[in-house]
């Protein structure tokens, strides 16, 4: 019996316990929406009033890594949920698996609101077909502790800063170390993540020579918060958290958004191809919510995130439309949407060689 049965057959038969066996009655399914996703995008708070509004009642399933779901939906578990939540650049290996249905963009009207990176980008589609509609996104920058560093850094920073050795950090994840050197040693944008075997030498070659300046590569964001925190990193390729929880509790935080680029990351709605016909249908008022002023709203007052629809832009002050960087929209300009490299594991081969050097 697969997970969305059990749990539709023991809320049957709990009722039935308490009702008894009442002749002429027949059990009607509620509409609910199965969603496998982030726990912190599926907080009560941000869909009572999706719930309440629609009468569909939303059973949740959380993920800890996209890999992880990727895993649960290739081993047969796309029967069991009707919404999931790959990342933009993942899109792709779910439809070469044949595991995700098209969406029916007539049925997401909020999607005709989305920015334009997020309506143009050709990720997420296939054949002129949306599977994966971009989400909720956000950037990894620079974070430094501007008390520490005499002014703003950028990508040469973490590759030349030599007054700052040993008090630099990168994050040991080989797709964006290398997309990093890509742009400090200037290969072009669109190129980055289709570069040849020359261009990955001489980003190989740039973090090969980083590798002495750097305090550590990170893994964990709570611990290259706390090296923040005691001084022993000043600059690093990060996430968003530690400049807003150090400058919190008064630390003098700054973050840096290289004009070479900025690591962009989103994570979209997709509909698993062996979802139910219901289930998809409620997935898809799912899909609409999310996208709308009501959800994006909250999301971005409690993420801190935006969404990918300007639906909630209005309804926000310039300083919280500031934290989610849709207040001067130009940021955008400068994303670098990760991809999947044609030979990844050519990357990982070369990412483990620096580290090894």
């Amino acid at each position: 019996m697969r997970r969305r049965e059990f749990l539709k057959y023991s809320a049957m038969g709990a009722v039935g316990t308490m009702l008894g066996t009442v002749p002429g009655l027949s059990w009607a399914a509620d509409r609910a929406v199965h969603w496998l996703t982030w726990e912190n995008l599926a907080y009560d708070k941000y869909v009572a009033d999706f719930v309440k509004s629609t009468g569909i009642s939303i059973d949740k399933g959380f993920i800890g890594s996209d890999d992880e779901q990727f895993a649960k939906i290739r081993a047969g578990g796309g029967a069991d949920w009707d919404l999931i939540t790959p990342g933009l650049d993942k899109v792709e290996l779910y439809v070469a698996a044949d595991l995700l249905q098209p969406l029916d963009l007539s049925k997401i009207p909020n999607a005709a609101k989305r920015y334009a990176p997020f309506m143009n980008t050709p990720l997420g589609k296939k054949d002129g077909k949306t599977y994966g509609i971009p989400f909720y996104w956000g950037i990894n920058p620079i974070v430094y502790r501007a008390d520490l560093m005499d002014k703003e850094p950028d990508w040469s920073t973490l590759f030349e800063g030599e007054k700052y050795k040993g008090r630099l950090a990168m994050r040991d994840y080989a797709l964006e170390a290398i997309a990093i050197a890509a742009m400090y040693v200037g290969i072009p944008r669109e190129r980055i993540f289709k570069m040849d075997d020359k261009e990955l030498a001489e980003c190989k070659k740039a973090c090969i020579a980083q590798k002495k300046l750097l305090r550590t590569y990170w893994n964990s964001i709570a611990d290259l918060t706390n090296l923040f925190a005691t001084g022993e990193v000043v600059c690093a390729f990060s996430w968003v958290p530690p400049y807003y929880d150090l400058r919190a509790k008064g630390i003098d935080m700054g973050m840096a958004k290289p004009k070479e680029g900025v690591i962009g990351w989103c994570d979209t709605c997709a509909i698993p191809k062996d979802a139910s016909p219901e289930g998809a249908a409620a997935a898809h008022e799912l899909i609409n919510y999310v996208l709308g002023p009501d959800y994006g709203y909250k999301l971005a007052l409690d993420g801190p995130y935006a969404i990918s629809t300007s639906t909630a832009r209005a309804k926000l002050t310039p300083e919280e439309q500031d934290r989610i960087f849709i207040k001067d929209l130009s940021v955008m300009d400068s994303f670098v949407w990760k991809e999947n490299p044609a030979d990844y594991g050519k990357w990982v081969r070369i990412w483990n060689e620096v580290k090894a050097s």
